[in-house]
């Protein structure tokens, strides 16, 4: 037990220190030291021991009283412990700053190293020992020509100072340069030829960097010879037969790991390759207990750095991240660049990621780069870092790179497949097909999930005989077979009888009294449905109902099948049952929030306006308001609730307007890719006369659109032609409609060939409006507005005809002609043009209960129906009286012969400029209520990331 005597003033007695046995309170020995004033050779040992048995507050409280002013003053002739004292706190401070990884921190011990040294120069500039903390103080903070120069100073004045040349031969390795650090190792040993082991096992070091592997196993082998027990020795040769890489060498360095290990127990080289080699054996908690035992016997960073890397990779693959992360923090701050060992780098960087910390993470695996630049996991790491900033460009760069690096990686492909999804699914087929193929050639079962995935991109380009031929390979042999048609006995029916009967579940009860197995494993649940949503769009409703009836057969909780077949029947304009297969959604998750979603644009549909506003506020509500759909609902629910007919109140509009421009701008902020909130923004600066700001975003929301299966936009088409038709520009807008005819309705949309026909009228091309107008006919032959804005557009041409000052016979008898053939249509049609007459108001006729009745019909009336669309006014003039027609229901008829004065034969008529007056009020009228259409939700199909 080794003790320290502290003698007594003006007596003979001695005060015993028990080093091992110090006390936990340093001011305790502090005050003893003081009152007896202990040489300060003492304060140095008690000091070393506090250190070494860890407890540095101690050892640095001790070293800091020794070198305050008192001190200093009262031990003034004292000078080479005064300078031990500063020296240690220097090196003391030289080691914080080291290990430290915050700049700033790191920054302030390596001042106060600073301070110590250059105090202690005060007090003897040419001490050799200052020197030599000097220049391992500059070696710390990466100065090695600094350094070298301060050991240097020191071998000028001693060319044998033994720390010098030891110091010296340690900047010439960190240099790289081994041969003149090995020739410093050699020096010191011809001026020392005693010099301890390490001396030579820095001379084995430097063999080792020099390719001299010979040379460095002889001198490993010479310290063995010299100590048989050297457990270093021992280490650094195991670690060769190690990097051997053969059974026999392999075998050979762990036996002399295990006997390095039994010499001493506490080396830290041996614990660490150990716990290496039980690592990879799966026992960790021997790992736990070699590592801890290692890290409490060095002080080494670059082994301690290996001791923490062992712990941390231990507790990463157990799954407890956050010890891993915080042990290979502690790994790296004990290493000075990546390049010593990158190792923990790579496993805080796959922590980081893990935790969602992609800034970290990036750092650290940028640094694994740095040493390993053609890291084919690393590059796929960082390509996946990358998409998550939203820095797609150099995210494919790296995957690109991983891909050419290594272009048998199947893995490689499939990342980059990913990544291109949903920027280029043309690459992304080309990726997740080469990763297929390589796959095959290498015997290697294809994940369900990757023919999945390259269906899916098949779909959206329209691909769909190979996108069924993809599903059908990604499930094999099952029940979809015979639901499918694709077995001798198939059990396909009526898509009307199996939307209506949704919850029968009787068929797949016969499958199985057929001998059939109704089976539906959980991975192929999202194949069966997108195999259904396929069927959808090749228009096999019957095929598709079954299937998504035989998921909810075997998963009752599947939202998303409810919804497709509410879906379907929407479609079908069957919204009663459209509305309870969403509540059968909502009992599974009454949260869900696109089955609120959907559940509010059906309330929409049958102008439930009050609950529709509740339902989407809900949906909102459900996802904490960042469910884009949901906001964008509330936003097209405030728009249409601006332009509804009934008792335009110009305040309320407004308010609602800027209520929806608020709402559509949330969801931007959200998503600023977000198509159909930019179109709902577009509607609303249209709506305020900001025509060619909404003509610039409809423009980009069409460039946006096109291409995509999933994302079909013909509402941004006739936005965009009705701006057109707004300014005046109607050769874009007839271009324009007939593009959006063509498109996306095959040239059958009545209300299309009606916007159509106007903008002829307008253009007065009379005889294009007429054509236009045919058409229309021959879609709705039922349709009396578009017959009665016919007539009006004929009778328009032959005016206008007539009226020429110049005309040939050939157009006089034209013009006869259509008036004749107009006069032959009325009178056919005169019962059905009736129903247009009555609805007419006479303007000095009483009122009587009949037109009280009519009234109370047209209040009905106008509340009726879908309140989504304000449609474009017809213009008539027709014997001196002006007829404004709405082309879809009477409701707007009524509300503008009211408002015009409309009379009939045999009345009073309106004096004509006052009806010019009243007609050009009207035309304005229309020019500000042009028809912005809003959009409605796009089922998409589920793919799995």
């Amino acid at each position: 037990m080794s003790c320290v005597y502290i003698p007594v003033q003006n007596s003979e007695e001695e005060v015993r220190v028990v080093l091992d046995q110090l006390p936990r309170d340093a001011s305790d020995i502090l005050d003893i030291l003081k009152a007896e004033q202990a040489p300060l050779d003492l304060w140095l040992i008690i000091a070393r021991e506090y250190f070494k048995q860890g407890k540095i507050e101690q050892f640095r409280q001790i070293l800091e009283e020794g070198s305050s002013p008192e001190i200093d003053e009262y031990y003034a002739d004292v000078r080479y412990e005064r300078i031990a004292i500063l020296n240690a706190l220097g090196a003391y401070y030289s080691y914080l700053g080291k290990i430290e990884t915050k700049q700033r921190e790191k920054e302030e011990h390596f001042i106060l190293a600073t301070q110590y040294y250059n105090k202690a120069s005060r007090i003897d500039m040419h001490e050799p020992s200052t020197w030599v903390g000097k220049g391992q103080l500059l070696l710390a903070k990466g100065e090695v020509e600094q350094a070298f120069a301060a050991f240097k100073i020191v071998l000028e004045g001693d060319l044998d100072n033994v720390p010098a040349l030891l110091g010296q031969a340690c900047v010439e390795f960190n240099r790289g340069r081994y041969s003149d650090s090995l020739e410093l190792y050699k020096r010191a040993l011809q001026v020392y030829p005693y010099c301890p082991g390490a001396v030579r096992l820095g001379i084995g070091l430097c063999r080792y960097k020099l390719g001299q592997f010979e040379k460095a196993r002889q001198a490993f082998q010479r310290v063995l010879q010299l100590d048989s027990e050297n457990a270093e020795a021992l280490v650094a040769l195991a670690i060769m037969d190690l990097q051997a890489n053969e059974a026999a060498g392999i075998q050979k360095g762990m036996d002399k790991m295990r006997r390095a290990f039994e010499i001493y127990p506490y080396c830290a080289m041996a614990l660490n390759y150990l716990a290496n080699h039980f690592f990879f054996t799966g026992q960790h908690f021997l790992v736990e207990q070699l590592t801890e035992t290692a890290l409490a016997v060095t002080n080494h960073g670059p082994t301690k750095s290996h001791s923490y890397y062992n712990l941390a990779r231990s507790y990463h693959s157990k799954g407890d991240y956050e010890k891993a992360g915080f042990y290979y923090m502690a790994s790296i701050k004990e290493i000075n660049k990546p390049h010593e060992f990158v190792f923990p780098y790579y496993g805080l960087g796959q922590v980081k990621l893990r935790s969602g910390d992609f800034r970290s993470a990036l750092s650290n695996f940028e640094k694994v780069l740095e040493v390993y630049p053609d890291n084919c996991e690393t590059l796929k790491a960082l390509g996946h870092i990358y998409v998550q900033l939203g820095q797609v460009e150099k995210a494919q760069e790296f995957m690109r790179k991983a891909t050419k690096i290594d272009p048998r990686d199947a893995q490689a492909f499939l990342d980059l497949g990913e990544l291109l999804i949903s920027y280029d699914t043309g690459a992304a087929l080309d990726a997740f097909k080469t990763a297929r193929n390589l796959m095959e050639k290498g015997g290697q079962a294809v994940p369900v999930e990757v023919l999945n995935n390259i269906g899916v991109l098949h779909f959206e380009r329209e691909e769909l005989e190979l996108a069924l031929e993809s599903f059908n390979k990604a499930l094999g042999d099952g029940v979809w077979l015979a639901l499918t048609g694709n077995m001798p006995k198939s059990y396909v029916i009526e898509a009307s009888d199996s939307i209506l009967d949704y919850k029968d579940m009787q068929l797949f009860h016969r499958l199985e009294e057929d001998g059939l197995s109704v089976e539906l494993p959980w991975n192929k649940v999202t194949v069966v449905f997108n195999l259904a949503r396929l069927h959808e769009q090749l228009h096999n409703t019957g095929t598709a109902n079954i299937l998504y009836r035989l998921i909810l057969f075997k998963y009752p909780d599947y939202i998303d099948a409810y919804l497709r077949l509410a879906a379907i029947a929407k479609a079908r304009n069957n919204l009663q049952l459209s509305i309870e297969l969403v509540n059968e959604a909502l009992k599974v998750n009454d949260k869900c929030p696109n089955a609120l979603s959907m559940l509010g644009d059906l309330e929409l549909k049958n102008d439930d306006w009050v609950k529709a506003k509740e339902t989407f506020r809900s949906a909102s509500d459900a996802t904490n308001g960042r469910d884009s759909y949901a906001i964008l609902s509330l936003g097209n629910w405030n728009y249409f609730a601006a332009i509804r007919n009934e008792k335009r109140n110009p305040k309320l509009e407004a308010t609602h307007l800027e209520k929806a421009k608020e709402l559509y701008t949330r969801v931007l902020v959200q998503h600023t890719e977000n198509l159909y909130a930019a179109n709902g923004a577009g509607v609303v600066l249209a709506e305020k006369g900001q025509f060619d700001v909404s003509k610039d975003i409809f423009t980009q929301v069409q460039e946006g659109a096109s291409g995509s299966v999933f994302v079909q936009m013909p509402d941004v088409w006739i936005n965009l032609a009705h701006i057109f038709f707004a300014q005046g520009n109607f050769a874009l807008a007839v271009k324009m409609y007939q593009n959006c005819l063509r498109k996306f309705y095959y040239n059958t949309d009545s209300q299309i060939l009606l916007y159509l026909a106007r903008t002829h009228y307008e253009a007065e091309q009379w005889q294009e409006c007429k054509k236009t107008l045919l058409r229309a006919i021959h879609l709705a032959p039922s349709n009396y507005t578009l017959r009665f804005d016919a007539g009006v557009a004929m009778q328009k041409f032959s005016t206008s005809t007539l009226q020429k000052e110049k005309r040939t016979a050939d157009e006089q008898k034209f013009t006869v002609k259509q008036l004749s053939v107009k006069s032959s249509r009325t009178s056919r049609n005169k019962k059905q043009l009736v129903n247009l007459h009555w609805l007419r108001k006479p303007v000095a006729r009483p009122k009587s209960k009949e037109n009280i009745c009519w009234r109370e019909e047209n209040k009905k009336m106008s509340k009726k129906g879908s309140s989504r669309q304000r449609n474009i006014l017809s213009v008539s003039r027709s014997n001196g009286r002006v007829a404004l027609l709405l082309p879809n229901e009477g409701k707007g008829l009524k509300l503008m012969m009211k408002r015009v004065g409309i009379v009939r034969r045999g009345e009073e008529k309106v004096e004509r400029g006052e009806r010019r007056t009243r007609i050009n009020h009207i035309l304005r009228e229309m020019m500000r209520n042009l028809t912005w259409w809003m959009i409605g939700k796009n089922w998409k199909m589920k793919m799995p990331t």
